[in-house]
Parts: structure tokens; C-alpha cells; sequence
């Protein structure tokens, strides 16, 4: 038997205004509109809370809180970064942070997604090993200082 990962479903209290989060200010294609199901291409998908607890629980006792409780993300990547969130701050988005450099020097920003969801934006590891390579480093220090295999380094540097 196998069992396959097919992505996140997440509950939302406005599945439009969530809808527009995601494509608009996230860049995000819609696979499928099921009404209170929306499918993104990218493999992950956003359900209609009111619609979805009762189908999910099936009469069993569910939380019944906020529906974003900090420990679950959503993680995508852009190569332009700066760009990723300006666009998100003019969209209104709720940082969590902006652009930082992770440990493994990685850029990335976190911000809430309308239903208080964490969403993250980080920058390609292709694009960070290039922009070290840029910046002078070799392909061993890239490895040491973010921890990527030698080979791959040196397959992401070539493109």
C-alpha cells in the first residue's frame, strides 16, 4: 500500500476574500473552483470553514477557536523578494516580519494571510546560491554556511 501527500487544505472563514489573498497578492493559479472548495495548481487548497468542519468532523467534537493558531505555515518562493513584499504591504498583508536573512542565509518574510494563517515567502535556494556566488563566495563556503550538498551548489550555480 501506498499513500501519497497531496497537499494542505486550509480552513478559512471567507473563502473569497481568501480566494483574492491568494491569487492577488500571492500570484496563485486556481487548478478548481468547487464553490466552498478552491484548488491551487501548486498543490494546496482553501475550504470554507463553515462548510468543511461539519464534513470533516462527522458529529466529532472539533475546536471550535480562532482558526489560525501559529503553528502552521505556507511556504512559497520568489526569486525577487524585495518585490514580493512591497506587493504584499500594499495589499495591506499583516507582517509577521519583514525580509530577514534566515541562519542559513536564505531572505525570506513572514506575514498573515486573512484568516491569521503564517505565510511565508522565501527566496529560491537556486537564487541564494547564485546571489553568494555573486557576492564572492565559493562553492564550498555556500556549502558551508548553508548547509546545501557540494554538488548540488555547484549544479544550482551552473542554473
Amino acid at each position: 500500500m501506498k499513500i501519497t501527500f497531496e497537499g494542505p487544505a486550509v480552513l478559512v472563514s471567507d473563502i473569497n476574500r481568501s480566494r483574492l489573498f491568494y491569487e492577488q497578492v500571492l500570484g496563485q493559479e486556481v487548478l478548481a473552483d468547487h464553490g466552498p472548495h478552491v484548488a491551487f495548481k501548486n498543490g494546496f487548497s482553501i475550504w470554507f470553514a463553515d462548510h468543511a468542519v461539519p464534513i470533516v468532523s462527522q458529529g466529532a467534537k472539533m475546536h471550535s477557536g480562532s482558526l489560525a493558531h501559529d503553528n502552521f505555515e505556507l511556504y512559497f518562493e520568489c526569486a525577487e523578494i524585495d518585490e514580493a513584499w512591497a506587493k504584499t504591504q500594499e495589499a495591506g498583508a499583516e507582517p509577521i516580519h519583514g525580509i530577514i536573512v534566515q541562519p542559513w542565509l536564505q531572505k525570506g518574510f513572514r506575514i498573515s494571510d486573512p484568516d491569521g494563517h503564517i505565510v511565508e515567502v522565501g527566496e529560491p535556494l537556486p537564487a541564494l546560491v547564485k546571489r553568494l556566488m555573486a557576492q564572492g563566495m565559493s562553492a564550498d563556503e555556500v556549502h558551508e554556511k548553508t548547509s546545501i550538498p557540494k554538488d548540488a551548489v555547484l549544479a544550482m550555480a551552473q542554473g
